[in-house]
């Protein structure tokens, strides 16, 4: 009986070890996602928020509201700042694990708050109110997306109108409204120097139509609600001004890059492109060729493709150091690895990611780009030269660790580092065959895909198993088109008499020993 309890004793123990053990790694793995740091953002936001939109501000009174007011503001802005979480947290999870990014849109609402609640010590606030949420919108589009720069437009414009004052004025709501969906929708990407003030001029006639709809509507025809409308479109158009010139210190800030920047990253005569195609050829062909390849898979999905594209021309620029202990630049000469052990070489192999992290931070490379150089490997293993330390350890009886031979990462975060991570395996898969076949181009694309996704690489990425299956579909189409076959040139002796092509056989091989 007594050894019974003891042994229920010891199983009992051990259980609630074991549950102490799984609440202490979710607790862990909850604190490492970013969630407590974006819900200590949202607290301070929202209480920010609430001090800001307590203040009375007009140009005779300046003082807190009413307590029924501020407790009224308070619930509000508990209320919409919960929804946005929510929001944030099941489609745009990203910002979540990017806490500098969470607190640039907080401070960009808070900024934009402020201009719209200290504007209303002037004439004209009305206008300043509209300009403000067209900025909101113009700002997270180039920021995020389009779908997250309408929900997020539409939650500033509901606190926008309790900063200007005009919190029962539906008419300025609708004004604002339509300015943030219009922008939203026109801005899809920014490729000229020009499409935001296209934006601003469109949405300024947007805005136009409806300010002045909803003048008509409160007031009748009067020459006013010309004036009103014109000035509120008038200030929309400046914002196109405005966010054109402090394009650059938008894209540091949010730490992204616009088409327009990602295509003057992508010409041919910028120095670190030069440096790469001058210092490692075949390299810089590797990468012109990923780059084709990356596009095309990331556009079938839906995802940037030019961004893959520029991303995939910087990823092996950690090579231009020592280019000659790559196989594409060593040109037919022999390989300078027979000459090192197993763990030298790699060393050197995974050295070239951290290489080319360092040139990326000379040569100033934005973030986006950066993150393919640093990802694109993942925490892949180096498979060649571990099977190479095996075989000389075979006969010492401890075989080399892994985790020795394997990239140090990170992952990718993106769909398009994920789609440049396989497009690069690929190419060094398909270069290795001795026949290349579309069949074949097929099975190693796929097969290659299977490995890394059971190899956890495309865990941190949301790349979903259908658009897997489509970048594949994409990829063996590129590569297949790149290595497609050739009609075989007839020979200069095709029809001639035998005796004449044993002539011109033995004359070509006597040039050849006298050369």
């Amino acid at each position: 009986m007594t050894i019974l309890k003891k042994n229920l004793g010891s199983r009992h123990q051990q259980l609630k070890d074991t549950i102490a053990a799984e609440r202490f790694a979710k607790f862990t793995e909850i604190v490492n996602s970013g969630l407590p740091t974006v819900a200590l953002i949202l607290l301070v936001f929202a209480a920010a928020c609430s001090l800001l939109l307590s203040l009375q501000t007009d140009r005779n009174v300046f003082g807190y509201r009413p307590v029924h007011q501020i407790i009224s503001i308070i619930i509000f802005v508990a209320v919409l700042s919960f929804a946005a979480a929510v929001y944030i947290y099941r489609y745009n999870y990203r910002l979540v694990k990017s806490p500098l990014r969470a607190v640039a849109a907080a401070g960009l609402f808070l900024i934009l708050l402020a201009i719209t609640k200290f504007s209303t010590f002037f004439p004209g606030s009305m206008y300043i109110a509209v300009a403000a949420a067209v900025t909101c919108s113009i700002i997270l589009t180039i920021a995020h997306s389009q779908r997250f720069a309408i929900v997020m437009g539409m939650f500033y414009a509901m606190l926008a109108c309790l900063a200007a004052g005009l919190e029962t004025d539906f008419g300025l709501f609708l004004t604002m409204t339509a300015g943030v969906v219009s922008s939203s929708f026109l801005l899809r990407e920014i490729r000229t120097r020009i499409k935001i003030l296209q934006v601003g001029v469109l949405t300024a006639a947007v805005v136009f139509l409806i300010s002045l709809s909803t003048d008509l509507f409160e007031s009748g025809f009067t020459r006013r609600i010309f004036f009103d409308a014109g000035m509120t479109a008038t200030a929309v158009v400046c914002v196109g001004v405005v966010i054109q010139a402090f394009l650059p210190i938008i894209e540091r800030v949010f730490r992204i890059a616009t088409s327009m920047t990602l295509l003057d990253y992508s010409d041919a005569n910028q120095p670190l492109l030069k440096k790469l195609a001058m210092d490692a050829p075949g390299t810089y062909s590797h990468s012109l060729l990923i780059g084709s390849v990356a596009e095309a898979a990331a556009e079938s999905i839906g995802a940037n493709g030019l961004l893959a594209r520029v991303g995939a021309y910087y990823h092996d620029i950690g090579k231009i150091g020592k280019p000659r202990y790559f196989v594409e630049n060593q040109m037919g000469t022999a390989s300078r690895h027979d000459q090192l052990s197993p763990m030298m070489s790699q060393l050197i192999i995974v050295g070239h990611v951290r290489d080319g992290m360092e040139l990326a931070e000379e040569y100033g490379l934005p973030a986006v780009i950066r993150q393919f150089i640093e990802t694109h490997h993942g925490t892949t293993l180096i498979e060649y030269f571990y099977e190479e330390a095996r075989k000389k350890a075979n006969g010492t009886g401890t075989l080399p660790p892994e985790s020795e031979f394997r990239y140090p990462g990170p992952r990718p975060q993106t769909k398009e580092a994920a789609i440049v991570m396989l497009a690069d395996s690929v190419e060094g898969a398909v270069r290795s065959l001795t026949e290349i076949t579309p069949t074949k181009i097929e099975t190693t694309v796929h097969n290659m895909a299977m490995k890394r996704l059971q190899d956890s690489q495309f865990d941190e990425c949301e790349l979903t198993l259908k658009e897997l299956s489509r970048v594949e579909e994409a990829v063996s189409k590129s590569f297949t088109a790149h290595y497609h076959g050739r009609v075989a040139y007839p020979s200069a002796s095709a029809g001639k008499p035998q005796h004449q092509q044993q002539h011109q056989q033995y004359t070509a091989e006597n040039e050849t020993e006298n050369a």
